[in-house]
């Protein structure tokens, strides 16, 4: 079977790790990725934020790396699509209030695909009248209001940990990324099966991660 297509949503100031760390993990095992921003095109860059929790009341932003998009915003359509991700950090905050970004949103919902979220990308989902309903979510921590304000019953996993209900992945933040993408493969219908070789003057327990979508 061929590999999944799934759309990231991001904005300005969006989670660096997020953003990168998602999209090379999911190209790496045969999906593809197309990320975009609202009223942005193909090889324009957004500015991604680094957040960190260093002794203080809350945490701190710094600056990221430029991400390159690789899909423009206009020619999005949610019928080509498997799945929608939308990243964290501080983008959620103003993309949410986009009509379009809330019609994408809804067009998931709708016909019942994955939906894949972390950290403060909740928001935008909270943005669309009963994503969340009923459903167990993960997130940061201070959108725990928010998420019950809309129906959501609020899941506080570990940092690295990482919540499924049905379609729905979440997880409170960066550091939970590898248990958040390992839900969000296993909700794809992603296999990875490492194999032995031995022979040919290879190491007897060299592994090989062969990925089905």
């Amino acid at each position: 079977m061929s590999g999944k297509k799934i759309l990231m949503l991001t904005g300005e100031f969006s989670e660096e790790y997020e953003i990168f760390v998602f999209e090379q993990c999911m190209h790496a095992v045969g999906h593809t990725v197309h990320v975009v921003c609202p009223d942005k095109r193909a090889g324009e860059t957004i500015k991604t934020s680094l957040h960190d929790f260093e002794g203080d009341q809350t945490y701190t932003e710094k600056l990221g790396h430029f991400y390159t998009l690789n899909q423009s915003f206009a020619d999005v359509r949610a019928a080509e699509y498997d799945a929608v991700y939308v990243a964290g950090g501080r983008g959620p905050e103003y993309i949410r209030i986009d009509p379009r970004v809330q019609a994408l949103v809804r067009d998931f919902h709708a016909s019942a695909k994955p939906i894949f979220t972390i950290c403060h990308g909740v928001q935008v989902l909270i943005a669309v009248d009963g994503v969340v309903r009923g459903k167990r979510v993960a997130a940061l921590q201070y959108c725990e209001p928010e998420v019950r304000l809309a129906g959501g019953i609020y899941v506080d996993v570990p940092p690295t940990g990482a919540c499924a209900d049905g379609n729905l992945v979440s997880a409170k933040g960066w550091p939970g990324l590898a248990a958040f993408m390992r839900e969000c493969l296993r909700v794809l219908g992603t296999e990875i099966r490492h194999a032995d070789h031995a022979g040919g003057g290879q190491p007897a327990q060299r592994a090989a991660a062969e990925a089905r979508a």
